[in-house]
């Protein structure tokens, strides 16, 4: 498991967006990226929160920085959910944990005392160097998207 800190470097990632694309990281150099991990498609804590940073996207891009959700689903599974929803975020296919395991999210979890393995809540800030700005851990959905938007905007 990564343990990330403010000021590394972010991962290096290549994953395929909803549309069959590639989506990198060095794509993003020169612009602040979010990057939102979250555990599955279509779901109403995941899809709560693609819908608040895609309603938030015009902010985010007047604040020079792009929005990647990323989770095990497939990119078919991605389009499908970004077109029921009308999301306006890219959302990146990792089912070989590539950039979950990298960013250090695949976590135990508990649910009515059972314990599994699964995708943890947590968004990443990266500046435009490619460095950590912000880290949340265990997101709590309401209001997320505007703590995020604040901290990218506080960047400059």
């Amino acid at each position: 498991m990564a343990d990330l800190a403010i000021g590394a470097q972010a991962p290096a990632f290549a994953l395929t967006d909803a549309d069959g694309g590639t989506l990198r990281l060095k794509d993003f150099k020169g612009r602040k990226l979010v990057v939102y991990f979250y555990p599955k498609d279509d779901t109403p804590g995941c899809t709560k929160e693609a819908m608040a940073f895609s309603e938030a996207r015009a902010a985010f891009a007047a604040a020079d920085t792009d929005i990647v959700g990323i989770s095990m689903d497939t990119a078919a599974r991605h389009a499908k959910f970004r077109d029921k929803y009308g999301l306006a975020v890219s959302l990146a296919a990792d089912p070989e944990r590539q950039a979950i395991d990298a960013y250090g999210v695949w976590v135990e979890k508990s649910l009515y005392g059972r314990s599994y393995m699964g995708i943890e809540r947590a968004t990443f800030l990266i500046d435009r160097n490619g460095r950590i700005a912000g880290i949340w851990r265990k997101v709590k959905v309401p209001g997320h998207a505007e703590a995020v938007l604040k901290a990218a905007i506080a960047l400059g």
